[in-house]
């Protein structure tokens, strides 16, 4: 059986999902679904089955999701490949290359499925047949793109214009259409000749890296110097930075697929959402007969076509005849839209970052690789955190200049240097961190440890930490 290398593309921002996904843990990595998350299902969808064998995953993400990554991977029950680091976000095309020249090092023969990690395809086994489905034409040397059956006249996505061939699911490619209006939606809708751009691909790395060399001759010779000269960080492969930064920010699409003479589409006409907006979620989580969906925190009281959504355990949230509104609350932020303004919700980001609001980019918990931690109060000159240290984990060894810490430990058990003392602490102990100590905190233990952070200085920022000693290799 012929295997393929799995490429997910992790390093997106998600805006469109504002508050729920921010640039510091977008939507591929949040709970948007029930069980597990986009990331991981994507992870779980190119695994082998009887259809489909798969090597393992190669994960191109960024410097600051590097380590969500790996451990996405392992709760899901994955052993993490290759994780390539982009030192900056190029989009596609610089992305699906370096994925491509790193495949090709390791088998020359390489077939890569590339696909974002936050797309929704419920089908798993109907996906595999419909990637084996292609294998025959990637063999005879082309690149497939994926197109979706259109169920309705969308103007959030990208079409295809394919050659009228209903019965068949190879199809050749025409042209690419940007998104379209209403009018112009419906139209190719009934036209039947139109598929969604999926953004998913398969081709064998050879001849992605022949395209290249073909109409990006630039881009390959930045990213071959960026993947050759990359460096090994722990498990990681950090691309080289100043090769990246001459890489042009480019999609796939306008780089190499609108330009490649053996592109064809492979159809697929199961259920497919890249959850590109509020409207895709209500739409992906089935309405009810009124057209209403609720979270488990969320009340709807004589509502129409509206999501109402919380995402916190201790907030609830409650519409009273609504029509057509999407409400989404998260502890620190609340966003209230008309439907057909969903797709504006970008707009969000900007107009907070014009005033040095946090929100528009930081979510409530601050992700690191030993755990996280959110800020539950925040005044001139103190400072109130929960951390969440995971077992085995440990944060650097280090000192701050403008503040003191109290550690009050409410689960399980920390073990704490401070100076030349280590101590352990348990559950409802506690241990004061003077001014300029020098410290670090561990968990010694099998389960999650919490505890409570009242900070107390002059300057509470992020950015007052002297790292001595750190097991992630941070700066």
């Amino acid at each position: 059986m012929t295997s393929i290398v799995p490429v997910l593309l992790a390093g997106g921002s998600g805006t469109r999902l504002w508050p729920l996904s921010r640039k510091s843990y977008p939507k591929q990595f949040s709970l948007l679904m029930d069980g597990e998350t986009l990331f991981q299902l994507s992870a779980r969808r190119t695994l082998s089955s009887s259809h489909l064998q798969f090597d393992p995953h190669i994960t191109v993400t960024n410097n600051e999701f590097r380590f969500i990554v790996g451990k996405q991977l392992q709760d899901a029950g994955i052993t993490p490949g290759p994780i390539l680091i982009e030192p900056e976000g190029k989009n596609t095309a610089p992305a699906i290359l370096a994925a491509s020249l790193w495949a090709v090092k390791e088998k020359p023969d390489a077939i890569l499925l590339v696909a974002p990690s936050d797309h929704l395809i419920p089908d798993v086994d109907a996906f595999h047949r419909a990637v084996q489905s292609s294998l025959e034409a990637i063999t005879n040397g082309h690149i497939v793109t994926f197109g979706i059956t259109p169920s309705r006249p969308e103007t959030g996505y990208g079409y295809l214009h394919v050659a009228d061939q209903p019965e068949d699911q190879i199809l050749a490619v025409q042209t690419f259409v940007e998104k379209p209006d209403q009018e112009r939606a419906q139209k190719m809708l009934e036209e039947g000749h139109y598929l969604w751009n999926a953004g998913i691909f398969a081709f064998r790395a050879q001849d992605m890296i022949e395209a290249f060399a073909r109409h990006a001759p630039h881009l390959l010779d930045s990213v071959s110097k960026a993947v050759g000269e990359g460096r090994h960080d722990l498990d990681f492969l950090r691309l080289q930075e100043e090769a990246w930064e001459r890489c042009e920010n480019i999609s796939i699409d306008y780089a190499i697929m609108e330009k490649a003479d053996n592109l064809v589409a492979c159809r697929f006409s199961e259920k497919w959402s890249d959850l590109g907006g509020w409207d895709a979620v209500w739409q992906d989580m089935g309405p009810d007969k009124n057209g209403v969906v609720t979270s488990r925190n969320a009340h709807a009281i004589e509502c129409e076509n509206t999501l109402l959504r919380s995402e916190s355990h201790e907030q609830e949230i409650v519409g009273i005849g609504l029509k057509d509104i999407i409400a989404v609350a998260m502890p620190d932020a609340v966003l209230v839209a008309h439907k057909e303004q969903s797709q504006n919700v970008k707009k969000v980001i900007a107009e907070l970052k014009k005033h040095d609001v946090r929100q528009a980019e930081l979510a409530p918990k601050d992700h690191r690789p030993w755990g996280w931690f959110e800020t539950l109060a925040i005044r001139g000159r103190f400072q109130v955190k929960r951390i969440l240290v995971n077992p085995g984990a440990a944060l650097s060894l280090q000192s701050h200049h403008h503040r003191s810490e109290h550690w009050i430990v409410v689960e399980g058990t920390a073990r704490v240097s401070l100076n030349e003392e280590i101590k352990l602490i348990s559950e409802g102990q506690s241990v004061y961190i003077p001014l300029g100590a020098k410290h670090r905190l561990e968990n010694p233990g099998k389960v999650p440890m919490v505890l409570i952070e009242v900070q107390t200085g002059s300057y509470l920022g992020e950015d007052d930490i002297i790292r001595y000693e750190d097991i992630y290799h941070r700066k």
